[in-house]
């Protein structure tokens, strides 16, 4: 491009020479001196223009670079001060979870402490096994020789959503294990633990384990509760509840995700230790289920003033109840005769939930589906299966806990 702009300056040079020469009567040696002085004038000025222009350029990138880098500069001021802000955030979080931490070891410590010398102390009583058979004897001492090597175990059965079949809950199941690795069943010594008063050390120690596991599960998925079975022995231990009420109190994060399940009739017929310890645990936002119901024929406000939220009946008793027009029915504020299909809806007014347990086949769950039982529970949806082993490794009990309870064997 600027090769064709000198071509033509010089174009018009030569026809300004042309001119000075054919019509201005000037010499050929005039003529050409003007038409090289014109060609050059012009080049000059192109040049000129060209220059300015350019710097105007360079200028203009120069403040766009300068613009530029302010920018760059503020950036990175946002970012030092979002890592700051991160760094520091980082920190008290990790700092608040150490000191979570710290007192819930000193918590564990103290229960640990406090079921090491309510087991001395059961053991060491004289008429602990005086009146025991020699088979309960020895089931006893295979318990709690699984209770010191370790060997318990805990098993979840899902409760599910109906009819999605979704898994809402699970229950846990706690299994001691002999050392070819077959389970004990509660069968087997429940008896022999009732007459020897170590009912309420086997529940506290095997509720110690569940609640730990809990914890690791609730932990990984806040949307699945877990219902765990406790003692009302484990309720009303002098000795025991104050330190269990202490850690659930560290704990309290649970509350959404741990249900205590007691039994119908101990509920129906609560002491007044039983009704105090209920009270404190639903102060701390914990939820309460009473299994093993005989009859819908529950007392809905009172449930629901104790904390109680669900409520599990077996399905197949559930179902002639609900079909039976003159069956028993919920004490509520409705005053009129409840049908069988309107049952779900008045428990959940009061937020109490039922739950059909004990389902074994598939025509059992049509038959509940038809009264709108909310969730099931039973082999149909899937058997109690052991958790994984690195979540029992993960959880289990502290060094110190199995060589206090070494020292008695």
């Amino acid at each position: 491009m600027i090769g064709i702009l000198f071509i033509f300056y010089i174009a018009l040079g030569a026809a300004l020479g042309f001119g000075l020469f054919a019509y201005a009567g000037l010499s050929i040696a005039v003529s050409a001196a003007l038409g090289t002085v014109a060609t050059a004038f012009l080049g000059q000025i192109h040049l000129l223009i060209s220059h300015v222009t350019r710097s105007a350029e360079t200028q203009d990138r120069i403040q766009g670079l300068e613009r530029s880098q302010a920018a760059t500069r503020e950036r990175m001021d946002m970012v030092e001060a979002r890592t700051d802000s991160v760094e520091s955030t980082v920190k008290h979080e990790l700092t608040e979870r150490r000191d979570a931490l710290v007192s819930e070891m000193r918590q564990l410590e103290g229960l640990i402490d406090r079921l090491s010398k309510s087991f001395e102390t059961k053991l060491s009583e004289p008429d602990t096994v005086s009146d025991m058979r020699p088979q309960e004897d020895a089931v006893l001492r295979t318990v709690k020789a699984a209770l010191q090597d370790g060997r318990v175990d805990l098993h979840l059965q899902p409760i599910v959503s109906l009819p999605q079949r979704r898994v809402a809950f699970y229950e846990g199941f706690t299994r001691l294990r002999r050392p070819d690795g077959s389970l004990i069943l509660p069968a087997e010594f429940l008896d022999a633990a009732r007459r020897a008063n170590l009912m309420g050390l086997i529940d506290n120690m095997l509720l110690f384990r569940c609640v730990q596991i809990v914890r690791r599960l609730a932990e990984r998925d806040r949307r699945v509760g877990v219902f765990c079975n406790i003692s009302a022995n484990s309720l009303t231990d002098p000795h025991f509840f104050p330190h269990f009420l202490n850690f659930m109190r560290e704990n309290r994060d649970l509350a959404g995700a741990l249900i205590f399940e007691i039994p119908a009739d101990r509920f129906e017929n609560r002491s007044k230790e039983l009704r105090s310890s209920m009270e404190q645990l639903t102060a701390l936002g914990f939820r309460f289920s009473i299994d093993h119901a005989h009859d819908i024929a529950v007392d809905l406000p009172r449930l629901q003033d104790a904390g109680v939220r669900f409520v599990k009946m077996n399905g197949g008793q559930l179902i002639d109840q609900l079909r039976d027009p003159s069956g028993p029915r919920p004490v509520s504020n409705v005053h009129r005769r409840i049908d069988g299909e309107e049952v779900s809806a008045v428990y959940s007014r009061f937020g109490v939930t039922l739950i059909a347990e004990k389902l074994e086949e598939e025509v059992s769950v049509v038959e509940i589906l038809e009264y709108d039982i909310p969730f099931g529970q039973g082999h149909v949806f899937g058997a109690p299966k052991p958790i994984k082993s690195s979540l029992m490794e993960e959880t289990a009990p502290p060094a110190e806990f199995i060589a206090k309870l070494s020292a008695f064997g």
